[in-house]
């Protein structure tokens, strides 16, 4: 990651997020397995358009979104069916819940306020259209997290408030082309596949040179044809072409300030606009999902293991902690001074979350599966701009299998300590 990328996430640091590394992934580690190994992080960035923007008109962010920015937004209209049944169900009086899930730039990291935010912006048009329905609303977007981690936490922080329609944002942090298809097809699968039927739109953001997922992710939303919204559409050419100054629409070299956050709010407003102006003609019935998987959907049962889920077979050193560092993810395991842990583990494809701090305290442990080194949890952020969570792909598989895990300290750092936040297993 770049000098110019470590400031823009400083910044984060420095407003008190949550977790405010818009990158933070390590790439996949993994070794002697019997599926497709996942690439080193892949960043991928995509030349803008030029023939998209008259370099003759500057943007004016006071008038709006054009109807030429709007038209390079829309990537796809989707099908409709399950978009337009929970507008039918809220204007029936019926309780709609909105949800969306991201990293930071979903989290509302450098908005002014938590209002400002596009998430935000997105629940403000259903409460506005439906003034009499009653909306719910979970933003799950963290700092720093990629849609490896996201399939694994969607059930309990998204799935479990019953969505009727979501928003998947995250075209900035994920980062590797093979690995992030991997969860990013799985992640929407799960949210597809939820008893609800809910309704699935994928926003693509970018950094400020184009750096983005979206081509990769893109084709996961074609495959399903689902709403795809790109603010690097718009935004993106119109930077290469000088019409407009990154620095008016975000602080620093990724996440939107109330400017930018308005550009999105104003794409989703008008796309759920023209949906609801048409609603009359719409009539398929939502249907349960039922389409094969793009990929090998190796994540399709991810789920987070915490200490209150699973008990090490052996453990020395480590102690359970309530919570060490974010709400969202109580009961971890922390050693200050060295320590081991064993668990026996049934499951396909298995990986860590575990911190990285600055203090000079943490260490570099080794990951043993059934005997054999997999991969190293590198918790040492000494220099960096803040404390964050990382994961760590340690295995990827293509059967269930009993496994023994075992975690320990590498040579050196035998009197490091480190922090596993959870056991990320599918």
């Amino acid at each position: 990651m770049t000098k110019k990328h470590l400031s823009a996430i400083a910044a984060i640091a420095l407003c008190g997020a949550l977790l405010t590394a818009c990158g933070g992934n390590d790439a996949a580690e993994t070794a002697n397995t019997t599926a497709a190994q996942t690439t080193s992080a892949d960043i991928v960035t995509t030349a803008p358009d030029l023939n998209a923007v008259d370099p003759n008109e500057p943007v004016n962010l006071d008038n709006g979104v054009t109807d030429k920015m709007y038209g390079r937004a829309i990537l796809n209209e989707g099908n409709l069916a399950r978009l337009a049944a929970a507008m039918k169900k809220a204007e029936n009086g019926e309780k709609v819940t909105v949800g969306v899930i991201g990293g930071s730039i979903t989290q509302g990291s450098l908005a002014s306020n938590p209002n400002n935010c596009y998430a935000s912006l997105f629940n403000k048009w259903w409460n506005e259209k439906f003034p009499n329905t009653e909306i719910g609303f979970v933003n799950a977007g963290i700092g720093g997290t990629n849609s490896y981690l996201g399939v694994h936490r969607v059930d309990e922080q998204l799935l479990a408030y019953n969505p009727d329609v979501v928003i998947v944002e995250f075209s900035v942090n994920d980062t590797d082309k093979t690995m992030n298809k991997y969860s990013y097809d799985s992640l929407v699968r799960k949210i597809l596949s939820y008893e609800t039927n809910p309704a699935v739109m994928l926003l693509f953001t970018t950094q400020e040179d184009g750096t983005s997922l979206q081509d990769v992710h893109k084709e996961i939303g074609a495959a399903y044809d689902l709403p795809m919204i790109s603010y690097r559409e718009v935004v993106y050419p119109e930077v290469a072409a000088g019409t407009l100054d990154w620095k008016a629409i975000s602080p620093d070299n990724i996440h939107p300030n109330d400017a930018g956050h308005d550009i999105i709010g104003q794409l989703l407003g008008r796309y759920l606009d023209e949906v609801y102006d048409k609603l009359d003609t719409i009539t398929e019935e939502p249907s349960a999902f039922a389409a094969d998987g793009y990929t090998n959907d190796y994540f399709k049962n991810a789920k987070m293991l915490s200490a209150a889920d699973i008990t090490a077979t052996a453990s020395e050193g480590f102690e359970v902690v309530d919570k060490d560092f974010y709400h969202q993810f109580p009961n971890n395991w922390k050693t200050t001074s060295g320590g081991s842990m064993t668990f026996d583990v049934e499951c396909q494809n298995f990986g860590v979350f575990f911190m990285c701090t600055v203090d000079g305290k943490s260490g570099t442990y080794e990951v043993y599966v059934d005997g054999e080194r997999k991969g190293k949890l590198e918790a040492d952020f000494t220099g960096g701009w803040g404390n964050y969570g990382n994961t760590k792909q340690i295995l990827l598989s293509k059967e269930t299998e009993k496994h023994t895990i075992e975690i320990k300290p590498a040579e050196g750092s035998e009197d490091k300590g480190i922090t596993i936040l959870g056991l990320m297993v599918s």
